[in-house]
């Protein structure tokens, strides 16, 4: 059993009836092994139901816990958010996945995150900022109230660029404006987009006349989280891909 340690609602999306939440939870082993990039796939019932891959959005390996960012887009999430400190999620499986590629670069690595990808992208830009990368996070949302984890991005990078569409939080302006004038200032050695598909498509189109190497987060249906079953193939330059498993 893994007890909630701490629970907040990071946004709610009146327009579609959504909310994101944050929870703490006592995991040690993950904690102690996750790498950036790596997730968790959880079951709220014990011996039967759906199983929901999620991220590892931060963790702290000392006190035994990790952080997930979800949003209730159906039955599962829905009677998750419903969850309380104190409560238990029966079954957490991981760490799964390979780690994101960290290594030192001699320029910038530019994080870019959209809505709720903001989340999976805390990990990478912490992991980057850690390892002594100059950092330039660029995360954005429709509108204010829809921001997450922006305290979070400022302290793992070294310039933080917050954007809305109607512009009452930052600049009024596409994730995609920044990225191409960061692009166009100065040297950039990766771009990493996580966040709608939408978004990453026009990231990377963004990034493609600078020649820059991109790196999306695709989303898929999963089941065993390891590459076996196979749920989570896609089609990436004629091959076949698993996403769990970036194999």
């Amino acid at each position: 059993m893994h007890k909630i340690l701490e629970k907040k609602r990071l946004s709610h999306d009146a327009e579609r009836e959504q909310d994101v939440f944050y929870f703490k939870v006592v995991a040690p082993e993950i904690a102690r092994n996750r790498k950036a990039g790596q997730f968790i796939i959880f079951q709220i019932d014990e011996d039967f139901g759906e199983r929901i891959p999620l991220t590892v959005a931060d963790a702290n390996a000392e006190e035994g816990w990790i952080a997930i960012v979800f949003q209730t887009v159906g039955a599962t999430t829905r009677k998750l958010s419903r969850f309380e400190v104190g409560d238990s999620i029966p079954v957490i499986v991981g760490p799964l996945g390979s780690p994101t590629h960290i290594v030192k670069k001699e320029n910038t690595i530019l994080c870019v995150g959209g809505g709720i990808g903001v989340a999976p992208m805390h990990p990478i830009a912490q992991a980057h900022h850690n390892l002594g990368n100059h950092v330039i996070s660029v995360i954005g949302a429709r509108t204010k109230d829809l921001i997450i984890f922006e305290d979070m991005l400022k302290a793992a990078s070294d310039e933080l660029i917050v954007v809305t569409d109607d512009g009452s939080n930052g600049r009024k302006a596409l994730v995609t404006e920044p990225l191409k004038e960061i692009c166009e200032r100065e040297k950039v050695d990766e771009v990493i987009a996580i966040g709608p598909p939408i978004m990453m498509k026009f990231c990377v189109e963004a990034a493609r006349p600078f020649g820059v190497p991109i790196t999306t987060s695709l989303n898929t249906i999963m089941i065993d989280g390891t590459g076996m079953c196979g749920c989570c193939r896609v089609r990436v330059g004629g091959e076949t891909k698993f996403v769990c498993a970036r194999i």
